[in-house]
């Protein structure tokens, strides 16, 4: 692929390039042929996986390494190394003369429950909040890997670049921690003989920041668009006999994931902030009027997609008497989606129900509050105070949502400004994950340019607008390369994954996508649209892709949200049901 090259959705004259609670890796989720390297041959790493190297601990029967760098020319080796967690079950080892380490081969027939030393699936965390590093492990800990290893997993830790990253040659983010991630994947694959586990049962998760970097890596498996990157780090590119090797995932976990963020500014105007008179929506201001210009584009936007319901229905937004474009097919299934979560609900709980909201942003350590609604009524007036948009009946104990406005302005307000993703300052954490620097924040997305220039001499009218703010400062930011020579364009794609999903992109069916699916996100959550979950689901099933396990989790916002039991254990439950045995 060219590095000058744009992609145009078909049919559009808009250049399309197109925060967080998360706890440690841990405990939240708790040879390759000289042709396809940049590396030099003095490099230090090599991709081989040291077999007399296991550390054990016998309390718990099990095996581990930590620190393995799993690239030959890694630019950050203290982030680029992984740590592998292996019950004892699947290994036959002999003691080494040091006394503490040992060798160690497959056991093909050890078991853990189901699982077998070959069978065994592969787990890796993506804790990436804000699309910050993963920092690899420094030590071993069980309690944060023993649920896991418990249900027969294979347990791979890796660090990964993020935005937050500094290294001596850096001047760029995104997508090394996609990027990295692959790396990893194709570091397990050159080992294979000597490793535990299938590599065919390769499963992601993560949540947030990194539910969207796991969502990327699961829709780009094998793209061209990683090749140079890759390559820039001494990645395995192919086995020891010169064939092939794939960064393809089998499965995917992704709560809340941050993704999208070509066409995120829009949707968030359209889904909330049509609905807000207050900050930087308030009357008289500049970014009032931008978040309105905003909203209007991106009906146009997700028409292009043609995306399609599980009936085959095309999905579009209309003009309506009221509002933004609140009509349409695409919106019906959006109020369908939000009106099923809330049934679930209904559902899944009893009353007397406690709800217990967040106090403040992620991390913030303000105090939440907690409300108890005795009966259903009570919950449904609740829900209507300010206005009346569920009806309720009891005798089938289900409720029908009228609107979204309603929705919004009861559970779902807008908690971010105008230009949410890419800020028109570039203070929007966002703009730190496309930076062409560790402090050099860059605008990302043409969509969100292309509405700044059709409205900035209307924006310059008023006392807040500063030039400053105007599309030749996207345009700017566009043009530069990264320290792989790809323009913004490239790594814009790259970090799409709509990109590889749909026929309006060119990457479309240029990647080979995982085959199971599992999204669950918090409805109340201000963090992004509805619209960006549902999305990705459509896509994946327009795609093809049979497995795609999907829900929106009434009464949560964004966390790794679960209608009922425990995030982990459900996850462990789901990795059972799609991998073999």
């Amino acid at each position: 692929m060219d590095m000058n090259r744009r992609t145009v959705i078909r049919g559009a004259t808009a250049v399309a390039a197109f925060g967080i609670a998360e706890g440690t890796a841990g405990a939240a989720f708790a040879g390759t042929s000289s042709s396809d390297r940049s590396s030099s041959t003095s490099s230090a790493y090599s991709l081989a996986f040291d077999s007399t190297a296991w550390s054990y601990d016998s309390a718990n029967d099990v095996y581990y390494q930590t620190g393995k760098v799993y690239v030959t020319d890694p630019a950050a080796p203290d982030i680029e190394n992984l740590s592998i967690y292996v019950p004892g079950a699947y290994l036959t080892a002999t003691a080494n003369d040091d006394g503490t380490t040992y060798t160690a081969t497959v056991d093909p027939k050890g078991t853990v429950g189901d699982y077998s030393g070959r069978t065994a699936p592969i787990v890796i965390p993506v804790n990436t909040p804000g699309y910050a590093a993963q920092k690899p492990a420094t030590s071993y800990s069980y309690s944060s890997v023993s649920q896991y290893l418990t249900a027969g997993h294979i347990y791979v830790w890796p660090g990964l670049r993020g935005r937050d990253t500094s290294t001596g040659t850096r001047s760029d983010a995104a997508p090394w921690g996609v990027t990295d991630l692959k790396a990893a994947v194709r570091f397990l694959r050159y080992n294979r003989s000597v490793l535990p586990g299938s590599t065919d049962d390769i499963v992601l998760f993560g949540m947030s920041g990194g539910g969207a970097q796991d969502t990327v890596a699961g829709a780009s498996g094998d793209s061209p668009l990683y090749h140079p990157y890759l390559r820039t780090i001494g990645a395995a590119m192919a086995d020891a006999q010169g064939r092939p090797l794939s960064d393809t995932v089998a499965g995917v976990m992704a709560w809340c994931p941050i993704t999208s963020l070509h066409e995120a500014n829009l949707s968030y105007e359209w889904n909330m902030g049509q609905f807000a008179s207050t900050g930087t929506r308030a009357s008289g201001t500049w970014t009032s009027a931008y978040s309105a210009d905003l909203a209007k584009a991106w009906p146009r936007y997700v028409n292009r997609l043609g995306l399609r319901d599980e009936h085959g229905r095309r999905l579009t937004l209309t003009e309506s008497g009221s509002g933004t474009y609140l009509a349409g097919s695409y919106y019906d299934h959006l109020i369908e989606v939000i009106t099923t979560s809330l049934n679930n609900f209904l559902s899944d709980n009893t009353f007397p129900y406690t709800i217990t909201t967040m106090g403040g942003p992620p991390g913030s350590g303000q105090p939440g509050s907690s409300t108890t609604y005795e009966t259903v009524d009570d919950y449904i007036a609740y829900l209507n105070t300010a206005d009346t948009w569920v009806t309720y009946d009891a005798t089938t104990n289900t409720a029908t949502v009228s609107g979204l406005e309603g929705f919004v302005n009861s559970q779902k307000n807008a908690n971010k400004p105008v230009g949410a993703f890419d800020g028109y300052s570039r203070g929007q954490t966002e703009n730190g994950v496309f930076a062409m620097g560790l402090n050099a924040p860059a605008h990302f997305a043409p969509l969100t340019r292309d509405v700044v220039k059709a409205n900035e001499a209307t924006y310059a009218g008023y006392s807040d607008w500063s030039s400053d703010y105007g599309s030749p400062a996207y345009d700017s930011d566009f043009a530069k390369r990264d320290s792989v020579g790809k323009d913004m364009a490239w790594r814009g794609d790259a970090y799409n994954p709509l990109y590889y999903l749909s026929p309006a992109f060119d990457g479309y069916r240029r990647s080979q996508v995982a085959r199971h699916w599992r999204i669950r996100t918090g409805i109340m959550q201000g963090d992004t649209a509805n619209t960006t979950e549902i999305n990705i689901r459509l896509a994946l099933q327009n795609y093809g892709i049979r497995d795609v396990d999907f829900a929106t989790v009434w009464a949560q916002g964004h966390t790794m949200a679960e209608r009922t039991g425990d995030s982990t254990t459900n996850f462990i439950s789901w990795v059972a049901s799609i991998t073999r045995k």
